[in-house]
């Protein structure tokens, strides 16, 4: 799914799922919207509601959103001409599992 709000900002791709309400509080989903068009515009946002995620590939970023009751996991890609939201997930506190992104490049015999 390919989505954009504003002229001039980087288009949104979705691998799959979208932000919904529920799971996600209306809080935490707009609060979502805010950073994600952050993102779109060129912001690099930092810690404490992104870090970057080498380990899942280059240009790979981990959004962090608490919820009323959880914290939640938005994986995604920066690429040149678009944001590739590769997944959202709740954080149960286990090891970031491969991603999407990662599986696919393996797939594909690219790193």
């Amino acid at each position: 799914m390919l989505q954009t709000v504003n002229e001039g900002d980087k288009p949104l791709v979705w691998l799959h799922g979208e932000v919904r309400t529920p799971p996600l509080s209306q809080h935490a989903r707009v609060e979502t919207g805010v950073l994600r068009q952050r993102i779109q515009q060129g912001e690099s946002l930092g810690m404490p509601v992104s870090r970057p995620m080498p380990s899942i590939g280059k240009r790979c970023h981990e959004l962090r959103i608490v919820d009323e009751d959880s914290t939640w996991r938005v994986v995604y890609r920066i690429d040149d001409d678009a944001i590739v939201i590769a997944e959202q997930r709740r954080d149960r506190g286990l090891p970031t599992a491969t991603p999407p992104v990662r599986r696919d490049r393996r797939r594909k015999g690219v790193n």
